[in-house]
């Protein structure tokens, strides 16, 4: 990305483009400046006050999801794999997305936990917690420091500042209303990313199929273009996972995607658990990962697609795809990360361009919004009130959820340079995924549902767990495993899944569990069926706030895109 400025792939920007970005800024600063207004205590900082209608907190839902992950990765994704791509939305979100809904945040809201980290500590207790609570906070910080990397990405190709002064002028940018304002900021500013984002991507998505003759003509341009038809089929997905096996490919998209590393996202991240937390009731709770499906189930048309007419029509990439998937370098300095900018330089005019420059900002912001959001959250309520300043004033904690939001905002800027090294930004974040995510789902849906796990056996699990996926990406990249692609981090996920349950298993027969009663509310079966339903009456009455009806039209819905695609 360095060389990108250098290597005249400049988008070429005008004044109205400008106008457009400035006006959007201070859109975006405003709504942390009025969220401030709000923020009186700890608990509106970091929660909102749980205090959020189910529209509102749906919407962030998918906004926070809407960063690095969505748009720039599944872009890249769509130029070097194509369709298969669409499994990381309809089969690896969709199911955890309602199993969340439906499921788990009866639970987390129900507990009246701060953080999905305190769930672990009522359940499991502190060695668990101060474990997850560690790991959580680095993750956030490194997959902060991805979405600042291309956030700074976009600033370098505008302007042609170097790299290093372009990511800490984006980090200043979404440091000023996330530590104004606090997750209301955050949240709200979210849902205005949303729309911005979905009006900058419609229209480069419809232009980009006029182009290359609309559907039929994408599909001929790809079937002539390195990779093929393969890029055209979503299933069984072999470019995808490396496998070289169309068996292994759907075993292996279907457990380590759809199950581990997709169950392990959705139902454990406090990133996406805090927006549904800021909710006002057990209801609206319970409809924000619902509401948040059905957007999510279309992003794959505006990210996916524009990827893969990048792919076949970018000067750059007809001259250099085929020495991009066999792992070489572009003479151009072009990656697969580059794809949805450099088809915005090809077809978007002044003025719809800067529109579309600020959809792209726009998502990055409220991904690393998202990541600080909840970093400072859990390090602030789980890390160090729990373990160095207990029973301080409220206000001690307000003060210093802004300070460590601050402090995380210099730390991804340190990250964002090793975020910088990827030739694909997502396979670097699914690597992440599959270290962090995989072995914590293990250990919280074990814990839920079996009762006889013991304490010992939630911190031994995480470890252990955390370390098999560490060795099998590392044996992978020393070529010992000789897998390739994506596939790494599906095996890497199961690998931590499963030692992650054989350990906890072992550990809890040769420990002492928990008594019943202490684990009320926090294990399945010991907990009163009455607890874990939401209120159907007054504004959560009507058939069209019901999260099972409302999942269960989601679920049509995706069966019937995969089974069309």
């Amino acid at each position: 990305m360095l060389v990108l400025a250098d290597a005249n792939l400049r988008l070429d920007a005008s004044a109205i483009d400008y106008i457009e970005l400035a006006f959007y800024f201070v859109l975006v600063l405003g709504i942390g400046y009025l969220a401030r207004r709000q923020v009186s205590s700890s608990l509106d900082f970091f929660l909102s006050g749980r205090s959020l209608p189910a529209w509102v907190t749906g919407l962030a839902f998918i906004s926070a999801n809407l960063g690095a992950v969505e748009v720039m990765g599944m872009s890249a994704n769509g130029a070097q794999y194509g369709l298969p791509t669409v499994h990381y939305f309809w089969i690896g979100a969709i199911p955890a997305m309602l199993f969340l809904g439906i499921v788990m945040m009866p639970f987390y809201y129900g507990s009246k936990v701060r953080s999905v980290p305190e769930f672990m500590r009522r359940r499991f207790g502190k060695p668990a917690h101060l474990v997850n609570g560690i790991s959580f906070a680095a993750a956030q910080i490194l997959i902060a420091g991805a979405n600042l990397f291309l956030l700074a990405s976009v600033v370098n190709l505008l302007l042609g500042w170097p790299l290093w002064v372009s990511i800490i002028v984006a980090a200043a940018i979404v440091l000023s209303y996330t530590a104004l304002g606090g997750l209301s900021a955050a949240i709200y500013n979210e849902v205005l990313q949303f729309f911005v984002i979905v009006i900058a991507l419609v229209p480069l998505t419809i232009i980009g199929l006029v182009k290359v003759g609309g559907w039929q003509g994408l599909v001929d341009k790809v079937t002539n273009s390195p990779g093929g038809t393969a890029q055209l089929h979503s299933w069984p997905g072999d470019n995808l996972t490396g496998f070289g096996n169309s068996l292994l490919s759907v075993l292996g998209i279907v457990f380590g995607l759809g199950f581990v590393l997709s169950f392990g996202y959705w139902t454990t991240n406090f990133v996406e658990v805090q927006r549904a937390m800021a909710s006002k009731s057990m209801s609206a709770a319970r409809r924000t990962p619902i509401i948040g499906a059905f957007p999510k189930m279309f992003v794959p048309f505006i990210v996916i697609i524009p990827g893969m007419i990048a792919a076949v029509t970018v000067s750059e990439y007809v001259k250099d795809k085929q020495v991009l998937l066999d792992g070489g370098t572009a003479e151009s300095g072009v990656t697969f990360n580059n794809a949805l900018l450099l088809l915005m330089r090809d077809l978007l005019p002044n003025g719809m361009l800067g529109i579309a420059i600020a959809g792209l900002l726009a998502s990055f912001m409220a991904g690393m919004a998202a990541n600080l959001s909840s970093f400072n959250t859990v390090f602030t309520y789980d890390i160090w009130q729990t373990y160095i300043q207990k029973d301080r004033p409220d206000g001690y904690y307000l003060r210093l959820g802004r300070v460590v939001t601050s402090a995380g905002t210099v730390l991804a800027i340190f990250t964002a340079f090793i975020a910088s090294n990827s030739g694909n930004i997502l396979n670097y974040l699914q690597d992440l995924f599959s270290f962090f995510n995989a072995p914590l789902f293990a250990t919280f849906i074990l814990g839920m549902f079996w009762k006889r796990m013991t304490p010992h056996a939630g911190w031994s699990g995480l470890v252990f767990g955390t370390l098999s996926a560490v060795t099998v990406w590392a044996l992978s990249k020393l070529g010992v495993l000789g897998l390739t692609g994506q596939g790494i981090s599906f095996v890497a996920a199961g690998t931590a899944f499963v030692v992650d349950i054989v350990i906890s298993v072992a550990v809890s027969l040769a420990t002492r569990p928990k008594p019943d009663e202490e684990l009320v509310g926090l294990v399945y079966s010991l907990t009163p069926k009455e607890t874990r339903e939401h209120d159907s009456t007054g504004e959560n009455a009507g058939w069209y706030r019901k999260p099972g009806l409302l999942a269960g039209i989601v679920l049509i819905l995706t069966i019937a895109l995969n089974a069309i695609f």
